[in-house]
């Protein structure tokens, strides 16, 4: 354009012709201011790109993970606005636009608020940019406005009510090397750790002694490890809320007992979970060897756990971590399909019972150590062998293994054989679980 200018003026002082430099000057008047508003408006625009600028970084940066205001969010009981936040923003903004020229700036709003699981911030800006060619036409300054609207999705606020069985079924070998280890070393060639307190020479001291893992061994591991996994995942230092349950102390008092209460405190229930351990009997028969009473004890946790909400801090939701072999072994006190000649019941769990909890809103994640196959005990392949085979043997199709994953929620459930890690299952099911609440929100 300036080239043009250049040559329009060479011509017209060039010629000699006074029509001719007439016509010229006419013609490059219009030229002439043309350029001079292309130059305005190109300098309100420059000036207009670095604001709009700072102004999109300003709305992000006021609400990003580790600002003020998702810290607040995460603290507030409800909706509203977020001063902290409106305050960080102007003061992003400001810092950088500090230093730049060629503008005097009209005003710059911020609005900063959370509704429901979503904090959203909303800036404005208006500012006046001085002429130079466009003066003379009667417009000393040029106005631009910028707008940014940013939001941030919260995480979840999730308590985990984590049920872990440890009846005696509880005290099998962990791996196959561990079952055979435990026959070699015992006097009645069994898999089981049983903890019989009134022989100072049980399966479980033998297991203690001989170094042998079982799976209550693993359990214990699993659960402080799945602590460390959700400090490592949290957001909010209350964001995870942990319970631990197991089935009882004793044949005794067998039944639904807290180990820990539902707390915050991760650390907490990390050291609570050391002292998870296989159920205590006193000789053979001892509570009728009724050890698993699923009808009892899921009730019981399902009074135990407060309406679910929508994931604030005020409402977290509400899962279940499930660890069982999902036999049940109790009185045959409710139409039990499968019982013995004694009134015993022996049998899949009843998916009915984790019905009525997942009805609540609650979810269900289901971790099924398999039952494993024990062809040279009586006792299993009169009882437990009819419903833990499929077509062809012992299968994932049995019975037993339909139910568990019958009484998970969608999704949620995993089954673990012993050679694979129970730590690795819980910690997949409890990511799961985790984004599975970002992506209901």
């Amino acid at each position: 354009m300036f080239i043009v200018l250049r040559g329009c003026l060479k011509r017209w002082l060039a010629d000699r012709c006074g029509n001719v430099a007439v016509v010229f000057a006419i013609t490059c008047v219009p030229l002439i201011s043309f350029v001079g508003v292309a130059i305005d408006y190109s300098r309100a625009a420059l000036v207009r790109t670095q604001l709009q600028g700072a102004l999109d970084t300003a709305a992000v940066g006021a609400i990003v993970q580790k600002s003020n205001a998702f810290a607040e969010a995460g603290a507030m009981s409800g909706d509203g606005e977020i001063t902290v936040g409106k305050t960080d923003a102007l003061n992003i903004f400001n810092g950088n636009a500090s230093g730049r020229t060629g503008f005097t700036l009209n005003s710059v709003t911020a609005e900063v608020s959370k509704t429901r699981s979503v904090v959203t911030s909303v800036m404005t800006f208006s500012a006046d940019v001085p002429t130079s060619f466009t003066r003379i036409m009667g417009f000393d300054k040029l106005t631009v406005t910028g707008a940014a609207t940013a939001t941030a999705t919260m995480p979840q606020f999730i308590d985990f009510y984590l049920l872990l069985d440890n009846s005696p079924s509880m005290g099998i070998g962990a791996t196959p090397k561990d079952v055979d280890d435990m026959v070699a070393y015992t006097p009645d060639k069994c898999g089981f750790a049983c903890h019989d307190t009134s022989n100072t020479n049980s399966n479980y001291n033998i297991a203690k002694l001989k170094g042998v893992t079982t799976r209550i061994d693993v359990l214990r591991s699993a659960t402080q490890q799945l602590m460390d996994t959700a400090t490592a995942m949290q957001t909010y230092t209350d964001q995870f809320r942990m319970a631990i349950y197991d089935f009882g102390a004793s044949a005794q008092t067998a039944g639904l007992r807290s180990l820990f209460s539902l707390s915050s405190s991760l650390s907490s229930a990390k050291t609570a979970a050391g002292a998870i351990d296989l159920m205590a009997v006193v000789g053979q028969n001892d509570n009728n060897d009724q050890d698993t009473s699923f009808s009892t004890i899921l009730p019981a946790i399902n009074s135990a756990i407060t309406a679910p909400g929508s994931g604030i801090s005020s409402a977290p939701l509400k899962y279940v971590f499930f660890v069982s072999d999902g036999v049940a072994d109790e009185a045959n006190l409710y139409g039990c399909p499968k019982a013995t000649t004694n009134g015993r019941c022996q049998s899949p769990i009843n998916p009915a019972l984790c019905k009525t909890i997942k009805d609540r809103g609650i979810k269900i994640a289901v971790l099924y150590t398999t039952y494993l196959d024990l062809p040279t005990d009586d006792w299993y392949n009169r009882w437990i062998a009819p419903f833990n085979k499929g077509p062809y043997g012992p299968s994932p199709n049995s019975e037993i293994a339909q139910n568990m994953q019958a009484c998970a929620s969608p999704g949620f459930y995993f089954e673990v054989s012993p050679t694979q890690g129970i730590a690795d299952a819980m910690n997949a099911l409890f990511q799961k679980a985790v984004a599975d609440a970002r992506v209901s929100s």
